[in-house]
């Protein structure tokens, strides 16, 4: 190893080299980074603004929209770059902080969501104790603890990959840094990487989390709610969330924790480009047009914002 040069920088392919394509996809996915910032900051504003959604669910979607700005602001911006230039070098410092950050908002996202099924799940099976059991000192905590959840689940993946030796061939398949193409560029062992990487704690625990609470419902809804108004209610006050489990877990499944030796690093960007563009643009979206308490209020928000004259 002492005789092969090591790597300093990274070329990022990006998604495509054609330029007729990358001037389509810049607007593209600028519009989309704008409605992400504009639609979560509205949530996070209206959480702030309005004392009736003063509440855990919404204190907990107003972190889910901190997170879904945080975590596209850490890719849009590179690919929009990329998009306009020939080639885009990034340092190896650089990528390992892209690499940090990109973690980091999607492990406390994974986190977030396990969170929130827990308070769907007491606020269904255990209404009677839900101000006791979800205080604002529990939710506090539990915020901190995904944030803080989250910045351990990363660096312990910036470490692992900051001790790679990377030599010779420099092009990234890909249009951030992440951990497996980076893999594909190492020069020595990377089965320690790979086997943490696809055996992911902190994704398996959320998951499994998040499941359990929502086995629980089901069950607490078949066997001991017998009105059907009743259980109607309760699963359309989770459809929302269960919506944003499915759009996170499953491409985060397929990029992860399903490995295929050999198979192109083409084939992550698809889910990449799910989780931290598309799914955060939906966000607003679904919360919005599936909570009528969410919409009128919005509505109510913005009509005293835009239109005072007429209050």
């Amino acid at each position: 190893m002492e005789n092969q040069t090591e790597v300093s920088d990274f070329v990022l392919l990006g998604l495509t080299n054609l330029q007729g394509l990358k001037n389509f996809l810049f607007p593209f996915f600028l519009l989309l980074f704008i409605a992400n910032v504009l639609g979560n900051g509205a949530i996070i504003v209206m959480v702030i603004a309005e004392s009736q959604l003063h509440t855990p669910m919404y204190f907990f979607l107003g972190n889910l929209s901190s997170l879904d700005i945080c975590f596209s602001t850490v890719t849009v911006p590179k690919m929009l770059s990329g998009f306009l230039s020939e080639q885009q070098t990034i340092t190896f410092a650089s990528c390992l902080a892209q690499l940090h950050f990109f973690h980091l908002f999607g492990s406390s996202e994974a986190m977030l969501l396990a969170v929130m099924a827990y308070d769907h799940y007491v606020a269904i099976c255990k209404p009677l104790h839900y101000k006791l059991v979800m205080s604002p000192q529990t939710c506090l905590f539990l915020a901190a603890a995904t944030w803080s959840t989250g910045f351990l689940h990363a660096l312990m993946s910036t470490v692992m990959t900051s001790h790679l030796h990377f030599c010779g061939s420099n092009p990234v398949h890909h249009f951030i840094c992440d951990i497996k193409p980076l893999l594909s560029l190492a020069c020595g062992s990377t089965r320690l990487n790979l086997t943490l990487l696809n055996i992911d704690v902190l994704g398996l625990s959320s998951f499994v989390l998040t499941l359990f609470s929502y086995i629980y419902i089901i069950s607490f809804l078949l066997l001991k709610v017998h009105s059907w108004k009743s259980r109607r209610k309760a699963f359309f006050t989770c459809a929302s969330h269960l919506t944003m489990v499915f759009l996170l877990y499953m491409p985060s499944i397929s990029n992860y924790m399903i490995f295929f030796p050999g198979f192109p690093c083409e084939r992550d960007m698809i889910p990449t480009l799910m989780y931290c563009i598309i799914t955060p643009v939906l966000n607003p979206l679904i919360y919005t047009l599936k909570n009528k308490e969410v919409k009128s209020t919005l509505k109510e928000f913005l009509n005293r914002k835009l239109f005072p004259e007429r209050i």
